[in-house]
């Protein structure tokens, strides 16, 4: 009895790994941080900036996974376009480093692991939970925690190049319960040197990207034990 519970102990130990890779993905890419808030009322293309992310994928099913993510970068905006009088008398900027940590669930709207049929891409949505923090944070920033919770929200579309490797472009928004990562929110507004913005409403940040995954799934092949 003990010597047939070893043996299956055994075996479940070397079995577990395959298991594990068959639903396991690793992934990274490159793309751009931008930043709506006081300083900037529109996503605007000209205050993208560089950022890069990696993650580790657990497929809970053919349509369903998790995935925890790493992604770091610049953001920052300016008021040397200003679209009011207000905001050309405040004449600010900002420039943050961020970094944000993040659980997400994806949802593939088409089934690319299923063996019934051919498919090449699928589009996805994601969302989660996450924690961002600003290494260099504005002055009037200062006085708050750097880290700060965040919401991850998203869609994207993934295309496969191999049955291990696939490509995806992906946008997400990050809706943060934070006034100040811009360094810029409240203010007296009886006091008239106009440096405050606007207080009913968070800055958000955003990633677009470009991430390439590598997929640990493999067929396994029936071979003949008595060869």
């Amino acid at each position: 009895m003990k010597k047939t519970v070893f043996i299956y102990l055994i075996l479940g130990i070397l079995t577990f790994p395959v298991l594990a890779q068959s639903k396991t993905e690793l992934g990274g890419g490159i793309g751009a941080f931008n930043y709506t808030g006081d300083l900037s009322r529109a996503y605007k293309i000209t205050s993208m900036r560089p950022a890069f992310t990696g993650f580790y994928k657990y497929n809970i099913n053919n349509a369903l996974s998790f995935r925890a993510s790493l992604t770091a970068g610049y953001i920052s905006g300016t008021d040397n376009k200003p679209v009011d009088p207000f905001a050309s008398v405040r004449a600010r900027s900002f420039k943050v480093f961020a970094v944000e940590a993040a659980t997400l669930f994806e949802y593939d709207f088409i089934d690319m692991k299923g063996n019934t049929q051919l498919v090449y891409g699928s589009p996805y949505l994601f969302g989660g939970f996450g924690i961002f923090n600003l290494l260099n944070p504005p002055p009037a920033s200062q006085a708050y925690s750097p880290l700060q919770p965040v919401l991850p929200l998203g869609f994207g579309v993934k295309y496969v190049i191999t049955p291990n490797w696939y490509l995806a472009l992906e946008f997400g928004a990050r809706f943060t319960f934070f006034d100040y990562l811009d360094g810029v929110s409240y203010g007296d507004p009886r006091t008239k040197d106009y440096q405050y913005g606007s207080w009913y409403d968070n800055d958000m940040y955003y990633f677009l990207g470009l991430t390439a995954t590598y997929s640990f799934f493999k067929i396994q092949c029936p071979t003949n034990p008595y060869k």
